[in-house]
């Protein structure tokens, strides 16, 4: 059973998958704060100050009853909330790395379309077929 394991572990596919994996979540994390420290910031200040990672409705008063200033407040209160630019941060964060996806896969199927177009080269002709035509070549002169 080790054996086994030991050869799906370390099969190529399962590699390039684990790379991948780890690869995507340090990309989510470069998105997550690029979405959340670069782009919200001044999307909030040109539509009046707005911090959209605080803009939420309140479903349900907590104790002790609102308006609360933070989500992290109205968690604390007990308060049930509606997190909506939580919501539109993750709508953003989403589509960049779908459209980084998009172009890695654009470039690959790009790459293989050009590999299959390239003419293959013929193989060179068996040694011993050379050494015949040479040998015709010598004849003939």
């Amino acid at each position: 059973m080790f054996k086994e394991f030991k050869e799906f572990a370390v099969k190529g596919n399962v590699v390039d998958m684990a790379v991948g994996i780890m690869i995507g979540a340090a990309f989510g994390a470069v998105v997550s704060t690029l979405v959340d420290d670069i782009i919200m910031p001044p999307i909030g200040l040109i539509l009046g100050s707005v911090d959209f990672s605080q803009l939420f409705v309140t479903l349900k008063q907590g104790l002790p009853e609102g308006p609360y200033t933070t989500v992290q407040a109205a968690k604390d209160a007990g308060a049930v909330t509606w997190n909506i630019g939580l919501f539109i941060n993750a709508v953003i964060k989403f589509v960049i790395i779908a459209f980084a996806l998009f172009l890695i896969v654009k470039g690959i199927n790009r790459l293989k379309r050009e590999a299959d177009e390239a003419p293959a080269e013929p193989p060179a002709p068996p040694r011993n077929e050379q050494l015949l035509e040479e040998i015709r070549d010598l004849l003939k002169k």
